[in-house]
């Protein structure tokens, strides 16, 4: 059984659904308005400043939570992809993507209805076919697509 070790922790990857728990934290302040500094609860990470879009607002000087969401799905399917390429001994060369996502209302709210991602890999003619069978499986190891896509429980606490 293949395993993987995440910062320290070991947890198998043979798709049993009885594997160990992960927890992560991170923590969020507002500054001003509609900025905010996130904080990923690890030095190495350090920390970044979000923002609204004008419309609502902000002052864009950062990504909003919608762009942060859309920047997620495509790095970890890009994350995803080259995993799966080491796995079978392909020479990465460029990788790139770029992610469209769509904003409607959805019962009188704004929602993301829709991410299209579009990702270009580079490898030599030797190895398309390593890379075909990785396009048929890669998305499948997306922690986060595969999360959005099967929905996510959300428990809010506000203390007052």
């Amino acid at each position: 059984m293949s395993k993987i070790n995440i910062e320290g922790r070991v947890y198998p990857m043979s798709g049993d659904d009885e594997q160990e728990e992960m927890n992560f934290f991170l923590e969020i302040e507002r500054i001003e308005d509609y900025r905010f500094k996130v904080d990923f609860d690890k030095e190495s990470m350090g920390e970044i400043i979000t923002d609204e879009t004008e419309e609502v607002g902000g002052h864009e000087e950062g990504p909003n939570p919608g762009r942060l969401l859309a920047a997620s799905t495509l790095n970890c399917l890009m994350a995803s992809l080259t995993f799966c390429l080491k796995k079978k001994r392909v020479d990465l060369g460029d990788l790139e993507g770029k992610i469209e996502g769509t904003i409607q209302r959805v019962d009188g709210r704004l929602r993301i209805t829709q991410l299209n991602a579009e990702i270009r890999p580079e490898v030599d003619d030797d190895d398309k076919e390593k890379l075909e069978k990785c396009i048929e499986m890669f998305e499948d190891y997306c922690i986060v697509t595969q999360s959005i896509r099967n929905g996510i429980e959300v428990n809010v606490d506000v203390e007052v």
